[in-house]
């Protein structure tokens, strides 16, 4: 009997302890990367932290902060389909150096929860000195940059998420030296803005729109190359190359690669919608309303305007608009 009594009290013991070992594995908050693994709107989130090597940084402690956290603003599978991104197999497209920096500039230090996510405040990133600011609509609509806060404050062992409806982007480099990158396939394995580089360079533009001392916050209008073969078609001069462009007289490239420039660097949010932009050329262009994160813009002398294929780029002097039609005065 007294060895029956003995083996009850150890298997309910055992049970116990197997009990509460369950419970604590359950009350374990996940890190930021397990939480990417298990949530279905972050799977190309993962994919791509998997491809762009930041998966071992996000499964751990944050080394360089006090607190040991990480603050990662998430895009949701939504946000890469704005890019065309909507499988691993996808990803494939991108440079994966510029993938990983990318992942990076969704990244930031320590905590910063959603309480502080204010008006004009700003936040360093991990990709080297490029920052990120909040703007705040009328309407009370949050956006990091040009992309809407979906949801804050999900708890991490590492750190908070915040989720974000587009992805992050930015160059750490000015707005010639970007579209340079691109024209050269250090972005996309495929080069694009390679019509608008050379028409930079034929119109004496390089200088204007790069970064100089004490110079000016721009927002640009890049048209794409597709959108330069078309302007061709639309003239009669066939476009089929980029040197092509220096068919057409360089005061008007010139004149009209100024019609794709405004003052001040604005992202979507920004951007006044429905109204008139003076552009550096001295003409106008003509936004449309803002909805779903982009506008549209059109030049005077266009007959539809011209949509945002890649908005809200973020240079060190100013905003790139990727735009699918050439803005003409």
């Amino acid at each position: 009997m007294r060895n029956l009594s003995s083996r009850c009290f150890y298997l309910a013991s055992a049970a116990v302890l197997l009990l509460t070992g369950c419970s604590e594995k359950q009350d374990v908050t996940p890190s930021i990367a397990a939480v990417a693994v298990n949530t279905a709107e972050f799977q190309i989130l993962e994919d791509a932290a998997v491809r762009g090597g930041v998966v071992p940084l996000l499964s751990n402690k944050n080394p360089n902060d006090p607190s040991g956290n990480f603050t990662v603003f998430a895009p949701n599978n939504a946000a890469f389909a704005r890019l065309g991104l909507t499988a691993a197999a996808d990803l494939n497209g991108l440079q994966k150096d510029f993938l990983t920096n990318t992942l990076y500039y969704h990244v930031a230090n320590g905590n910063l929860p959603g309480s502080e996510l204010t008006a004009g405040s700003a936040s360093a990133s991990a990709f080297k000195e490029a920052g990120r600011r909040i703007i705040v609509r009328a309407d009370g609509a949050r956006y990091v940059n040009g992309s809407r806060l979906v949801a804050t404050d999900v708890p991490a062992a590492n750190g908070t998420i915040h989720v974000i409806d587009k992805v992050l982007l930015a160059t750490n480099l000015d707005i010639v030296q970007s579209a340079v990158a691109l024209s050269q396939a250090e972005v996309f394995v495929k080069p694009e803005l390679t019509f608008l580089v050379e028409a930079v360079l034929y119109a004496d533009l390089a200088r204007e729109l790069s970064v100089t001392p004490g110079g000016p916050q721009l927002t640009v209008f890049a048209p794409t190359d597709q959108a330069f073969r078309e302007l061709g078609t639309l003239l009669g001069v066939p476009l089929l190359v980029p040197n092509d462009i220096r068919k057409l007289p360089k005061e008007t490239v010139k004149a009209v690669l100024l019609n794709h420039v405004v003052a001040g660097g604005r992202f979507t949010p920004e951007l006044p919608e429905n109204a008139a932009l003076p552009t550096l050329g001295g003409g106008s262009l003509r936004l449309g309303p803002f909805a779903a994160g982009t506008l549209s813009v059109q030049g005077a002398g266009n007959a539809a305007p011209a949509g945002m294929v890649i908005p809200d780029v973020q240079c060190l002097n100013g905003v790139v608009h990727v735009i699918n039609r050439v803005l003409l005065p």
